[in-house]
């Protein structure tokens, strides 16, 4: 896809848009990024990241849990790219409809592909799915908030 209509980021271009950083920062690079609308990111997963030695040891694998952030810090892109709302903290609401269909093994490289279905009043909702060449690894469905936008539409105290 990647044309004059769609933005790229490398590490630092996502680190301005998002707050996660090492350890916690799961993907590599975001591509062909439609703002408000999706967005595709890459993990390039080795025998070096921290978890591998101790999940586990004689067949290392990712864990669930860093699949289930490397497709939300991709979902995240498709409104953290915007300047209105670049930088700002991420709050998980929900996350539904998890699933995980491979093992995904040091070496492997994970594409995400996310896409936003709504965003209202600091409400983001959408979903993601990752694959390894073209077998499908993860996907979840995603209910997250900027609090500081959110904050602006709770009913004020009297």
């Amino acid at each position: 896809m990647n044309n004059d209509d769609t933005l790229s980021f490398d590490l630092k271009g996502i680190q301005e848009c998002q707050q996660n950083r090492y350890p916690q920062l799961f993907v590599d690079s975001i591509v062909d990024v439609i703002p408000g609308v999706s967005a595709r990111g890459f993990k390039n997963f080795t025998y070096n990241e921290w978890f591998f030695p101790s999940h586990f040891a004689d067949d290392p694998n990712v864990p669930g849990h860093i699949q289930i952030e490397c497709l939300v810090q991709t979902f995240i892109m498709t409104f953290l790219c915007m300047d209105l709302y670049r930088g700002m903290k991420t709050n998980f609401v929900s996350i539904n409809n998890a699933y995980f269909k491979r093992k995904i093994i040091p070496g492997e490289r994970l594409e995400i592909r996310a896409t936003l279905d709504s965003f209202k009043r600091g409400i983001a909702k959408g979903s993601a799915e990752s694959f390894v060449g073209e077998e499908i690894a993860c996907s979840a469905d995603f209910l997250i908030t900027l609090p500081d936008v959110l904050e602006n539409f709770k009913p004020k105290k009297k």
